[in-house]
């Protein structure tokens, strides 16, 4: 149950707080006040995806924020805490939820982090928005068969038998692609085989071709090589060169120091120089002795290179790539082999699995049909307290005849289920979409929702304008229902209709403030003459008369003392 809901710079919404009753709210305004603003911005608070553009005109980040008390009976969102080492604290969760202009977000439920995928999933326990044009779902059987799966209780039978349905389908498709040509599976091993082979052949080494590159360089400018070393040996130990020299300077640098010892450093270093200089040129010498010009092994060399080239200009830019395209290759030749094997196993797994699908297609017909004469009683009578006393309100489950010895399957089992309605006595019933009025689809997705809501976990159910397209009669009957309904469940209610704002627990008045620079959205709980004021001003519009005020009153008498629950 949602106890407060904080709002912070969404929309035309500056910063407000709000706090429930665990029975009736009605939220009303003028159009355009922001009361759709304000379930936006508590859809906002559970999950639902939204843009930066929800974000305040001259701000940088929206907020939301709510306290939820979790009833004992809520065991589902109990258990989803739990696995994710969530407490409540005193049985109440506070959820918190921002939104930058960068786009970054950040939600939290109690002290820790959450995705959004993870809040939607933990506020679905809690919370049922039932938006102003849902009443359109009710034109797609596809919903249909949602809505009296999830009255049966079944929804965890039907995602068995969709997991079935996919892993037959899986099957399927691997049979027919294991059962290609022979041919063509033929000759794809021999393609195969021959890449494998030739790269084999190659005996491949990593970073091979490196090596042989510099190699190759080496031995083609051997001469220009020769050359320049010996002459780097010449400068280094000639009776002119750097080592003789530096020699000199050691002698001479030891009667300096004779003289004046301040100079010991430069001739240490002077020392360590000619030590230095003298080992390179040694190395110069020995690399010198043993620097040999070998044709043969140039040729080698060049010859290497022309096949690792091949073979990059064949399967990749360097030798890694060439052995990744080898084993890649080998991947898939063994799964030809054993795509024998793979096809014994699937087509031994099919019978079974076909069995077990229709096991389960069966079990599921069996409980829908079961459920759908509950479903449709209780949803009727519901209708006729609704103003529809007339109504033939029917379920109709299909099964799917049998193609030859098969069962035809969907997704969702063997099943077409499909609401039918007659409003008028005599008339035959026919779908929804024939029919029913505006006004009508809202009373059936409302009586609905209502029959689903006592086998719901979720203790807030939200509608935003339920009342679109009824009034008089039809009205208060909606308006009955829904205190009815806020005997088990907390109610939020978006409403134009004055008869359903006077049967509210609390009653919240949405306003839009405006000065010549800004527009922002106000909300507060109202009582007393404030309540009757506004409800004059839904029955009479802007010109509020004594008679508008006296016709309030009576409402909110009436409500109050109204005992049929």
């Amino acid at each position: 149950m949602l106890e407060t809901i904080s709002i912070k710079n969404i929309a035309l919404i500056d910063e407000l707080s709000l706090e429930f009753n665990p029975r009736l709210n009605v939220l009303t305004g003028e159009t355009g006040a922001g009361k759709s603003i304000l379930i936006g911005a508590l859809s906002f608070l559970l999950g639902g995806k939204v843009s930066q553009d929800i974000i305040r005109t001259g701000t940088s980040e929206a907020a939301v924020s709510g306290t939820f008390y979790l009833a004992p009976n809520h065991t589902e969102a109990a258990a989803w805490l739990e696995q994710r080492g969530i407490e409540p604290e005193n049985s109440r969760v506070l959820i918190r939820r921002t939104l930058r202009e960068t786009g970054r977000s950040s939600i939290w439920i109690q002290d820790t982090q959450v995705s959004r995928n993870e809040l939607e999933s933990f506020t679905s326990f809690l919370v049922d928005i039932h938006g102003q044009h849902d009443h359109q779902s009710l034109f797609k059987t596809a919903e249909h068969r949602r809505f009296l799966d999830s009255y049966a209780g079944i929804l965890d039978d039907v995602e068995h038998f969709t997991g079935l349905y996919t892993r037959l389908a899986e099957i399927r498709a691997k049979l027919e692609k294991i059962e290609r040509s022979q041919k063509e599976q033929t000759e794809r091993a021999d393609f195969l085989s021959f890449i494998i082979e030739e790269i084999d052949t190659a005996h491949l080494q990593s970073g091979e071709d490196e090596e042989l590159e510099a190699e190759e360089t080496k031995l083609c400018q051997y001469e220009k090589l020769y050359e320049l070393i010996e002459t780097l040996q010449n400068i280094c130990t000639e009776e002119q060169g750097i080592v003789p020299l530096l020699k000199k300077m050691q002698h001479l640098c030891s009667s300096v120091i004779d003289i004046d010892p301040a100079l010991s450093e430069y001739a240490d270093r002077i020392e360590n120089a000619y030590y230095e200089m003298q080992d390179i040129g040694e190395v110069f010498s020995s690399y010198l002795s043993k620097l040999v010009f070998d044709p043969a092994r140039l040729e080698q060399v060049q010859e290497r290179l022309s096949v690792i080239n091949k073979l990059k200009k064949k399967y990749g830019s360097s030798i890694a790539e060439v052995l990744a395209y080898r084993d890649s290759a080998q991947a898939e030749l063994d799964a030809l082999s054993e795509s024998q094997e793979d096809k014994t196993a699937l087509e031994k797994e099919l019978p079974s699995l076909e069995a077990e699908l229709l096991s389960a297609g069966a079990k599921l017909s069996q409980q829908r049909k079961a459920a759908a004469q509950g479903l449709q009683e209780k949803t009727q009578a519901i209708l006729a307290h609704l103003g529809m006393p007339k109504v033939v309100f029917t379920v109709q489950v299909t099964s799917a005849e049998p193609n030859g010895n098969k069962q035809i399957a969907g997704i969702y089992g063997f099943d077409t289920v499909e609401f039918l309605i007659s409003t008028n006595p005599g008339e035959p019933v026919k779908p929804l979409n024939k029919i029913a009025s505006g006004g009508e689809l809202s009373r059936v997705m409302l009586a609905l929702k209502t029959v689903l809501a006592a086998a719901d976990e979720a203790d807030t159910l939200v509608f935003d304008e339920i009342d679109t397209g009824i009034g008089g009669e039809v009205a208060r009957s909606v308006a009955e229902h829904l205190q009815r309904l806020a005997q088990n469940k907390q109610i939020l209610c978006i409403t134009h209709l004055a008869v359903i704002a006077a049967s509210a627990d609390t009653h919240i008045k949405i306003q839009k403030l405006q000065s010549e620079d800004t527009s922002r959205t106000s909300a507060r709980i109202i009582e007393a003459e404030m309540r009757v004021e506004e409800i004059a001003r839904m029955l009479a519009g802007d010109e509020i008369s004594e008679a508008s005020r006296i016709h309030a009153k009576e409402l909110l008498g009436t409500a109050k003392d109204r005992l049929d629950f």
